[in-house]
């Protein structure tokens, strides 16, 4: 993931987890171990498509949802893919065999946080370290079911679920029928979130 897409996440864990609308890029850089300069870039799409408005010593988020939008539409989720594999198990026993020190993205992420599936799937999205995967779940030439993204410094700081931006910009990443309808509900939680 880019680390302009960092500062999109955070900026969106901020208003749909913490429902703070007020950051500064200073808090931003320290916060993400990046340069202010990285900060202002990634502010300076979001300040051109009007989603912030940007003040001497801060800035407020106006429309979270353009913020989303953007960071879904340049979100290259096949980039980050660094293993595949295929367990012949039911989701719900891979789910539970995954290590700690991970996190669940996608399908998984949205069914542990919103306990609830708008429709049944088949495959685990985890953000982890390649090895810590494949020693319990080894290569396998068939259609995979477990993808295994690369995990980036700090996604450990929203603990073991991806943040909700996250969710909904790798669900819309993904190809299946169904992750249109988990994205369908959780737009709609989002516009639940931001009424």
């Amino acid at each position: 993931m880019k680390k302009i897409e960092m500062v999109f996440e955070e900026i969106l864990y901020h208003v749909l987890e913490k429902r703070n609308y007020h950051l500064t890029q200073l808090y931003l850089a320290k916060e993400l171990n990046i340069s202010l300069s990285t900060v202002n870039l990634a502010l300076k799409y979001l300040r051109k498509m009007n989603a912030v408005d940007i003040s001497p010593r801060s800035f407020k988020v106006i429309d979270p949802k353009k913020i989303l939008f953007y960071w879904a539409s340049i979100r290259n989720i096949e980039k980050d893919i660094i293993y595949r594999t295929r367990a012949e198990q039911p989701v719900r026993k891979i789910e539970a065999s995954m290590p700690k020190g991970i996190a669940f993205g996608a399908y998984s992420a949205y069914k542990f946080r919103f306990k609830d599936v708008p429709a049944d799937y088949s495959e685990v999205y985890v953000y982890a370290e390649k090895e810590d995967i494949e020693e319990r779940f080894p290569f396998s030439k068939n259609e995979p079911n477990i993808l295994v993204l690369r995990k980036d410094e700090n996604i450990s700081r929203y603990g073991e679920l991806t943040t909700i931006a996250r969710t909904f910009v790798d669900l819309w990443n993904i190809s299946t029928w169904y992750a249109k309808d988990f994205l369908k509900e959780l737009e709609a939680r989002i516009d639940g979130i931001l009424e």
